[in-house]
């Protein structure tokens, strides 16, 4: 257990499953407390009683991290219920419709920088009044789309609200310097997560544009294979411990060196 993780509070985002489950329960295993978010009400609630049933503290929220007014209600119910805020893990996100920019919908646009671009600001900006005293470390899930890799096809939204969120990380690492706040962002390349099973395809018009590409033998160098929840969770829990203490405005990928090749 690292010890400078014992007794703080944490709020996840996307808390219900994948690399959000994962970090909770790692994080909960070095006994931090733990505010769960999710649009998924009857996810984020098996995390919660996964981590209770293991020694550990959470309560979870089922939130549109998009919706200001269901954010606010959520920080409202963790506070209440710990008091106190020292960690936050911006990491709810949507790959959105998959399609050709002539074919994407302006809605299909405007719901995945909604949820992964304006939910980050929100789930940052509602932080802040409660971690200005103390400081703290703020975590941001973006992607290698959109910073390193732009072969994603028909992910013209998704790769640029990924852009959005390291940009916007890098701005309020500055920023938030005045309070001791430290921001971070993570940028996964092929993790196994369920993420895909919400993707909606246009496979027709992708078809369009798609440009054929010839990868090395195995297209994920370090392992031979996409990485796992926990490999991402590992970096989050070294991202909120003292052991990252200078660290803000830093960018870490966690691809296997898959966009290297």
């Amino acid at each position: 257990m690292d010890a400078s993780l014992d007794g703080k509070v944490a709020v996840v985002t996307g808390a219900g499953s994948g690399i959000g489950k994962a970090a909770a329960r790692m994080l909960a295993d070095n006994g931090v407390r733990l505010g769960l978010f999710d649009m998924d009400t009857s996810a984020v609630e098996q995390t919660a009683s996964e981590i209770e049933e293991a020694g550990g503290t959470a309560i979870g929220a089922a939130v549109d991290v998009s919706d200001s007014s269901q954010l606010k209600q959520a920080y409202k119910q963790m506070l209440d219920a710990f008091g106190r805020l020292d960690i936050v893990f911006a990491n709810a996100g949507i790959n959105g419709t998959l399609s050709a920019i002539e074919h994407l919908p302006e809605e299909d646009w405007d719901k995945t920088l909604g949820t992964n671009a304006k939910g980050t600001f929100l789930t940052v900006k509602l932080a802040i009044p409660h971690m200005k005293e103390r400081g703290g470390s703020i975590i941001i899930t973006s992607s290698i789309n959109g910073n390193r890799t732009f072969s994603g096809f028909g992910m013209s939204a998704y790769s640029a609200s990924k852009a959005a969120q390291t940009a916007f990380g890098k701005m309020a690492a500055l920023e938030l310097s005045n309070y001791r706040i430290r921001v971070n962002v993570i940028c996964p390349g092929g993790i196994e997560t369920n993420i895909d099973k919400r993707t909606k395809k246009d496979e027709e018009h992708l078809a369009e544009i798609t440009i054929p590409k010839i990868f090395p033998k195995g297209q994920h160098p370090l392992k031979g294979r996409p990485g796992k929840p926990e490999d991402v969770a590992s970096i989050v829990c070294f991202l909120a411990s003292d052991a990252s203490g200078h660290m803000s405005g830093s960018v870490l990928y966690a691809d296997g060196a898959e966009t290297l090749l």
